[in-house]
């Protein structure tokens, strides 16, 4: 039998301070990765790891931070806007670059397209209801928003 060792660790055991990758590590950040694709950001890999393993363990968790921090705003905006009627949400996540900044982007921008497109059309609609028939709908609107229009 093989003594157990850093550079000889037992199946499970973490190799501390070498920064060797080893088949234990690996199995690790496989299971992190299956639960992050399948949605659990409440997995994180131990980062008190040396070398390339604790670089690896500080990126995978800043990752996992940031995508349940991203999702966390995303719902609560559709929980706002879309089910409590609360509008003008905006989703806040600081710190994003690239695809994610998009992607907030985009939400921020549907948000505040439907709470302009709506807040528009009520006003017109309380007009109306007052018998004022003066006001229009000025908002630009397209698909089922511009028949409401």
């Amino acid at each position: 039998m093989a003594e157990t060792t850093a550079e000889n660790p037992r199946p499970g055991q973490r190799t501390r301070g070498t920064g060797k990758v080893g088949e234990p590590e690996l199995r690790q950040l496989l299971a992190g990765l299956t639960a992050v694709r399948d949605g659990d950001f409440g997995t994180r890999l131990p980062d008190e790891a040396e070398g390339l393993l604790g670089e690896i363990a500080t990126v995978f968790n800043g990752m996992v931070d940031q995508l349940s921090l991203f999702t966390s705003e995303v719902t609560r905006v559709a929980r706002e806007v879309g089910t409590e009627g609360t509008l003008g949400g905006q989703a806040e996540v600081p710190g994003v670059s690239g695809t994610w900044a998009d992607l907030t982007d985009s939400v921020n921008a549907m948000a505040g397209n439907l709470t302009t497109q709506v807040r528009d059309i009520a006003h017109v609609a309380t007009a109306v209801a007052r018998g004022d028939l003066s006001q229009k709908i000025d908002v630009d609107a397209r698909g089922e928003i511009l028949e409401l229009k």
